[in-house]
């Protein structure tokens, strides 16, 4: 999502655990082809939440909830797109995790409470989005969230990345669907050797 977006021009901040990480991972987006001069920086987690306005959460999920509660008086009054998928492999491939909140956003709302939480880029391919050959990725993200202005800021990040649409899908209560479709994009990937994501027909 990072090389994508700036790709576009939009400005981008990653952040880790240390600024060495996150400054690494910053110099490795800014140095791909396509990527707009002087969009990519990096930092802290801290660092980078304390400035942006719009908090991407992509982290494993075996620490997201670590991760927003760390930095949740950070994420205050901030739109915070979790596009986490509770997922494990065991000997018959994907499957999709329980959490007790119902879904990844959700428990991310219940641990920031004060953030404008939504749900999105779930199954948009990382291979197609680091393929500095594919122009445009046709497929639409879907957006979930209780708060519609903070859904249309983020359907309007998602399309700036040539061919994506972003699609509302629902309230925040929804989440857990689309989180575990995750499993079944990549039983399908893995069946067909391609790289599948989600075009809503009709729209």
């Amino acid at each position: 999502m990072a090389y994508r977006l700036a790709r576009s021009g939009q400005r981008i901040l990653i952040g880790s655990r240390t600024a060495e990480h996150g400054e690494a991972a910053a110099a490795d987006i800014a140095a791909r082809r396509g990527v707009v001069a002087d969009v990519v920086s990096g930092g802290t987690n801290a660092a980078v939440c304390a400035a942006a306005d719009v908090v991407i959460v992509a982290v494993p999920w075996e620490g997201h909830a670590a991760t927003l509660t760390d930095l949740a008086s950070l994420l205050a009054g901030r739109i915070v797109v979790d596009c986490v998928n509770p997922i494990a492999f065991d000997g018959d491939g994907p499957l999709a995790l329980a959490v007790p909140e119902g879904s990844a956003a959700q428990q991310a709302a219940a641990l920031v409470p004060g953030a404008r939480v939504c749900a999105a880029f779930h199954h948009v391919s990382a291979a197609l989005m680091l393929d500095p050959d594919v122009d445009r990725i046709e497929q639409d993200v879907l957006v979930l969230g209780d708060d519609r202005s903070a859904v249309d800021a983020v359907r309007a990040l998602a399309e700036r990345i040539d061919g994506v649409r972003g699609v509302f899908a629902g309230r925040l209560r929804n989440a857990h669907q689309v989180e575990a479709l995750t499993a079944n994009l990549i039983a399908i990937n893995k069946r067909y050797r391609v790289h599948a994501g989600l075009r809503i027909t009709d729209l």
